[in-house]
């Protein structure tokens, strides 16, 4: 009996002392691969806290504005006052003329009453100051359009409304004023002396007469004034006259004709020049955008140069490249001269 028992025994136990190494067994530990998890987890680790930085970085960088770009808000957000207030003590001033013309004769006017006889009144008083002072008052008509005329063409150009140029509008106004309104005046006056006929050709011969001589003449003279304004050399001012004489001759072709056979074969003498100053709204719009287009374009070119030079000698003087001769090789970079060694 006991024999018997103890196969079973010793295989019973055999199974347990199986079943208890089996579940004893740990696993076994790789160092290698623990070391390798510790690093990528150490490297991940670093990576993400670099770019939260640079993140954080950027986002300062976005909201804060070094002082000089504080400073020229500043001055763009004041030089847009100014701007504002001219347009609107100048339209307040123009505005309050046109109509308290009868304020000596307001007796119980009603609004309606000043408003109807407003147009007639300063009409009739135009008429009195070309008969006492003609030249003065078309001389002041064409300042007032070319100063206009300026400044639809920089709000053309893309300018806010309250951002114009304040210089250019006034240089423009400046050439309407003292030579335009004066010239116009004893232009037509030759024109009628040179054509003093009644037939039918005369008003298409003035047309041309105006057309080809008298806007070349004015074209030229606008030009070379507003480049003197501009303190521009006299090489600058010829090339610029020779860029757009003749586009500008053509592009007159376009607009003029049609409206000087009403100036000419209408508009009585003394009156040509306020109905051709509500033409040169449109005209001088086209001067004045021809007129900047190249000397801002000029403009931007030096200062692109300029600026591209010294970005080229601060570089340089960070390396510590060539010290002694760091101008001439900042010229030889920028390509604005030849250097002789």
């Amino acid at each position: 009996m006991a024999a018997l028992c103890c196969p079973t025994t010793i295989i019973v136990s055999g199974k347990l002392s199986s079943r208890i190494k089996t579940a004893c067994q740990l696993p076994r530990i790789n160092p290698f691969k623990n070391r390798k998890r510790l690093i990528t987890e150490r490297r991940n680790l670093i990576v993400k806290s670099i770019i939260e930085d640079r993140e954080a970085v950027d986002v300062k960088n976005e909201n804060f504005k070094p002082e000089e770009e504080q400073t020229e808000d500043t001055d763009q957000l004041m030089s847009r006052g100014i701007n504002a207030a001219i347009v609107l003590a100048a339209g307040t001033v123009a505005v309050t003329k046109l109509l308290t013309i009868d304020h000596d004769y307001w007796q119980g006017w009603t609004l309606y009453e000043i408003l109807r006889y407003a147009p007639e009144h300063n009409w009739v008083a135009y008429e009195q100051i070309l008969k006492t002072n003609p030249v003065l008052a078309k001389m002041a008509i064409s300042g007032i359009v070319y100063s206009l005329g300026d400044w639809i063409a920089q709000c053309y150009e893309g300018k806010p409304l309250f951002e114009f140029d304040r210089a250019r509008v006034l240089r423009s106004g400046l050439v309407g004023f003292t030579l335009h309104g004066s010239l116009s005046h004893y232009y037509y006056q030759f024109c009628e002396a040179l054509f003093p006929f009644q037939e039918w050709w005369v008003v298409p011969a003035k047309v041309a007469f105006d057309q080809t001589i008298w806007s070349a003449i004015w074209n030229s003279i606008y030009f070379t004034v507003l480049g003197l304004l501009r303190f521009q050399s006299p090489a600058d001012i010829f090339s610029e006259i020779k860029t757009t004489f003749w586009p500008m001759l053509t592009a007159g072709w376009k607009l003029w004709p049609l409206a000087h056979l009403v100036t000419y074969g209408v508009i009585p003498v003394d009156q040509r020049l306020l109905w051709v100053d509500c033409i040169e709204l449109i005209w001088v719009t086209i001067l004045s955008t021809y007129s900047n287009e190249k000397a801002e374009a000029q403009a931007s070119g030096e200062t692109n140069s300029s600026s591209h030079s010294s970005e080229v000698c601060q570089l340089l003087e960070r390396l510590n490249v060539l010290p002694v001769c760091s101008s001439c090789a900042c010229k030889y970079l920028t390509g604005l001269g030849d250097v002789s060694m």
